[in-house]
């Protein structure tokens, strides 16, 4: 992205801001972030993203907007119900954002495609709504070495944690695998309190907004648990387990692989 007066005056509140500065601001400008779901918790994250100046933001979601969703995934519209979440967000990111380069993807991440499309990005944000997508985004994260941060949210509040490979411990190393459904019911059967969501995903946002800018170390191995019922705020500090399969000293998981491969019991197939 090219500097103009109309940048300057968009971005002149970060430029304001020491720690970013112009040589942040242009660090984000340069930079690019894969967002994994278009829901809760990604549509905050991306209309934060995209207002904070990244220059290309990919959007990945299979899913089709539902009435039941405009809750709290709140860059779609009333009138989106029945079209693809990607499409519909990527709509209303170049309604913020003009300039902005958008990566459409109305298809499920995969092992077949996490890979090559995490690759594609400088940082990747976790927004999907199930733990065997939250697995794969992690061992994705891991094997390609790109910094992922993940979030769940549920009722009023939700956790979030910043993977940085190579620097600090990865979700198995917290959770080495998927909770059972009983211990892990969906906003389907829980509810959500749309704001909460909100709260969680613009959090993400900053988060990678500080990634990929510098204005602060990476924040891997914090896990912050947020609760806006008790308005509760925690941060738990957990630190790289030597035995994770993802990313220990050994590690197993060489490929993404989706939750049904992957077996802690037994060697990974490769």
């Amino acid at each position: 992205m090219i500097w103009s007066g109309e940048n300057t005056l968009r971005y002149s509140r970060n430029l304001l801001v020491e720690e970013l500065g112009e040589a942040g601001q242009e660090r984000l400008f340069a930079s690019s972030v894969l967002v994994v779901g278009a829901g809760g918790l990604g549509s905050p994250a991306l209309l934060y993203l995209a207002a904070a100046g990244i220059g290309r933001i990919g959007v990945i979601d299979d899913d089709r907007v539902d009435i039941t969703n405009l809750n709290r995934q709140v860059i779609h519209r009333a009138d989106a119900v029945g079209r693809w979440k990607a499409e519909s967000a990527a709509e209303g990111l170049r309604a913020l954002r003009p300039d902005l380069e958008v990566d459409v993807y109305p298809v499920a991440l995969t092992a077949g495609n996490a890979a090559d499309l995490f690759r594609r990005y400088d940082a990747v944000v976790d927004g999907s709504d199930n733990f065997s997508t939250k697995y794969l985004c992690n061992d994705a994260a891991v094997v390609t070495g790109r910094p992922l941060v993940h979030a769940g949210v549920l009722r009023f509040g939700g956790q979030m944690l910043t993977v940085v490979p190579g620097a600090g411990p990865c979700l198995r190393c917290v959770i080495p695998r998927i909770p059972p459904r009983k211990d892990s019911p969906g906003c389907a059967e829980a509810g959500i309190v749309g704001a909460a969501a909100g709260v969680v995903g613009a959090w993400q946002a900053m988060e990678a907004i500080k990634l990929l800018s510098i204005a602060a170390p990476p924040q891997g191995g914090k896990l912050l648990t947020i609760d806006t019922l008790t308005n509760e705020v925690s941060c738990l500090a957990v630190v790289r387990d030597p035995s994770c399969p993802a990313c220990g000293d050994s590690p197993r998981i060489v490929e993404p692989l989706s939750a049904a491969e992957y077996e802690p019991e037994r060697p990974c197939p490769r």
